[in-house]
């Protein structure tokens, strides 16, 4: 089956070199059907699992394609071979063809099709090389926001900030969470810009900035319903413990239910927070002492209220 997949592209090949040929009656060379046969041979010879010999017969097409000045069909072409190379775990080169079709279907006023392929190269290369993932999504977040797609950006934005707080860059990702949260804002999803805001200061925090942090917080009382939720009394009391080095109210704050089901990269910067010089825990309770013999009954009410109500 391998090898008669194998003869069919080989076919389709030497079918393509013909139109492309010309001669005394034939003066200019035929790119379309060129272009449609090479592009029947890369379907041939991937199915037979000849992915080198499929992408070199996608670029073919895609060259064909470019002279014929069908930018469309040229960017197609590119990304079936990048897809070809990414089958052979050649990703930084299927990455740079992906890329490559996407500025040509921007060229080709398709700004949708051209996004969308540069998020299956984010995804692509997203556990090879993180940063070129952020940067991709980042290309994508740009394009959609061009065409006013808020949402569709938005989204993007999203998966390069998680990127950057995985990577632990946490400047870089403070300005992208700030560029989500301002979006989220203009489409009026205020929810979303809470969840935001704890994980600012989430990031402030492990970039030791508690004022970025306090001026995040106090920023987003413009926020439409933020004072008042549990996000503000969470994030204040978050705050507070910060600036006391109180390790313990910080753990709390961050066990809760509120941070500990945010996004997971998020999560793991609330369980990781240690507050300056390593914090202080709150000291046990000391056990009660018996009362001396013949001591007032008053004076032991008075002592089980010594140290406050709490």
């Amino acid at each position: 089956m391998a090898a008669q997949k194998i003869n069919e592209g080989l076919e389709h090949l030497a079918k393509a070199e013909k139109y492309l040929k010309t001669g005394f009656l034939k003066w200019k060379p035929d790119y379309d059907s060129a272009a449609s046969e090479y592009g029947k041979a890369a379907v041939a010879f991937k199915n037979a699992k000849q992915f080198e010999q499929a992408k070199d017969a996608c670029l073919r097409e895609a060259a064909a394609h470019e002279n014929n000045r069908a930018l469309f069909h040229a960017a197609k072409a590119y990304e079936q071979a990048g897809m070809m190379l990414k089958e052979m775990q050649k990703l930084p080169e299927a990455v740079q063809l992906i890329e490559k079709a996407s500025t040509m279907y921007l060229e080709n006023g398709t700004p949708d099709t051209a996004a969308m392929a540069l998020e299956r190269a984010g995804k692509l290369i997203e556990n090879v090389d993180p940063e070129k993932a952020v940067q991709l999504y980042q290309q994508t977040a740009n394009v959609f926001e061009n065409e006013e797609r808020l949402r569709q950006a938005v989204e993007l934005l999203g998966k390069a900030s998680r990127l950057l707080v995985r990577g632990r860059r946490f400047d870089e990702a403070a300005l992208s969470i700030q560029k989500e949260k301002n979006i989220y804002k203009e489409i009026e999803n205020y929810p979303t810009c809470y969840k935001k805001t704890i994980a600012q200061v989430l990031v402030h925090l492990h970039r030791n900035d508690y004022v970025a942090a306090e001026r995040c917080v106090r920023e987003s009382y413009s926020i439409p319903g933020f004072n008042g939720s549990e996000d503000c009394a969470a994030l204040e009391q978050l705050l507070e413990g910060y600036d006391q080095q109180d390790q313990d109210q910080v753990c709390e704050v961050c066990s809760s239910p509120l941070f500990k089901y945010m996004d997971n990269d998020y999560a793991k910067l609330g369980l990781t927070l240690v507050v300056p010089g390593g914090g202080v825990k709150k000291k046990a309770a000391a056990s009660p002492q018996p009362a001396p013999a013949g001591a007032p009954a008053a004076e032991e009410e008075e002592d089980e209220y010594a140290g406050g109500l709490c």
